[in-house]
């Protein structure tokens, strides 16, 4: 598919900071396409741009069947109803991770069980899985955090071992890669977000990949308020009803139309967050190695989809002393997730708040850096430039 250079109008960035943490950023045929699709009179769910959204990642990852939503927190609860999720079953998280990942099972009455996460990748540790499998574990969710892919090898063995099912949480993972392979195509299921802050956005919106082609039709059913409404479309009935449980997980037409614009472009837009990921490393290496912090490890196996790019500082008070820092120069750079063990929910089913030391630490030092697809080498050198002043 041809990638020219988009228009790269931007929707206009928060007024209090010269350089944003993030911009949502056009690719170029947005408007065009949402006008297209007000033209053809149907802006409800699954029209043409939906398909054309489903069928290109379908594509490109080589994915039995991809479904759009409304988000990849409905993504995540579709996925814990096609499992079956019941009251008393268990499902292994990472602490490190956003609450949705956990609250899609916890709907469905089941027990979060937290897992830490490897200090490098800041992906679950999967040395620590297999102690943490009991007979009720129903399922187990990797979270690829940053784009940069978990020890999929490892978690598939254990999970094949025991048959419990793996959703990925691919949410900052679209077209990374482990070992070769994309994201999003090991696990049973996997979600996708397209919210604004991560690499192809339409704002809010998500995806469900289906990699186990027995889930197809009952997901069809989840999406479409629990009727076959589906079958009925493609001739299979002669008319549709109230056959399972299900919801409202349909994005209109111009989401979809919009998220088309910027799925069209994924070479390019790949390709300008590599180039600030790598600018990153290379102009920060020498600072880092000076001052004890840590950039982003990816291991040999895996091929980021340059998410994000994050510092490991030496302490917390290091971490807000930058913040502070960078503020003070007009730069927005924030800390990432607040563990859930500890939190106020996580006490609620019991969890050890001492389970997880190494998500406890990472989440106290944890900064990341603005990363847009339109930041400009002048706005990243700027934030280069204040980084190496920070004493």
């Amino acid at each position: 598919m041809k990638n020219s250079s988009p228009d790269t109008r931007t929707i206009a960035a928060p007024r209090d900071y010269a350089i944003p943490f993030n911009k949502p950023c056009f690719a170029g045929n947005e408007q065009a396409y949402i006008a297209d699709a007000m033209a053809t009179g149907h802006v409800s769910g699954d029209g043409s741009f939906t398909k054309k959204c489903n069928s290109l990642i379908e594509s490109l990852l080589g994915v039995k069947k991809v479904m759009l939503t409304t988000s990849c927190t409905h993504a995540l609860e579709m996925s814990a109803i096609l499992l079956d999720i019941q009251p008393g079953d268990e499902v292994i998280i990472p602490s490190f991770t956003f609450v949705s990942t956990a609250n899609a099972f916890v709907l469905r009455g089941a027990k979060p069980i937290f897992i830490d996460i490897r200090p490098d990748t800041l992906n679950l540790d999967e040395t620590k899985l297999r102690q943490l499998i009991t007979k009720r574990t129903k399922a187990v969710v990797p979270v690829h955090y940053g784009g940069v892919g978990c020890a999929m090898d490892s978690i598939e063995a254990i999970c094949s071992e025991h048959n419990i099912a793996i959703v990925e949480d691919n949410a900052h993972g679209l077209l990374g890669k482990y070992q070769g392979r994309f994201l999003g195509t090991f696990g049973a299921l996997a979600t996708q977000s397209f919210h604004e802050t991560k690499n192809f956005h339409c704002g809010e919106g998500g995806a469900l990949l289906i990699n186990d082609p027995k889930l197809v039709e009952r997901a069809e059913i989840i999406r479409e308020k629990g009727t076959d409404r589906s079958r009925f479309f493609r001739g299979q009935v002669d008319k549709y009803s109230w056959v399972d449980i299900g919801s409202s997980y349909l994005p209109s037409e111009i989401l979809a139309a919009f998220l088309y614009a910027q799925l069209e472009k994924h070479e390019y837009i790949q390709n300008a967050r590599k180039v600030i990921y790598d600018r990153y490393s290379k102009q920060l290496a020498e600072w880092a190695a000076s001052t004890g912090v840590t950039l982003p490890v990816v291991p040999r196996e895996c091929e980021t989809a340059y998410h994000n790019f994050c510092l490991l500082l030496p302490s917390l008070e290091k971490r807000q002393a930058l913040i502070s820092h960078l503020k003070s120069n007009g730069i927005l750079a924030v800390y990432h997730y607040l563990p859930l063990h500890s939190s106020t929910m996580g006490a609620r089913f019991g969890s050890d708040p001492t389970s997880c030391p190494v998500t406890e630490d990472i989440s106290d030092r944890l900064l990341r850096l603005p990363f847009f697809n339109d930041l400009t080498e002048r706005e990243q050198n700027k934030v280069i430039e204040c980084i190496k002043d920070f004493k």
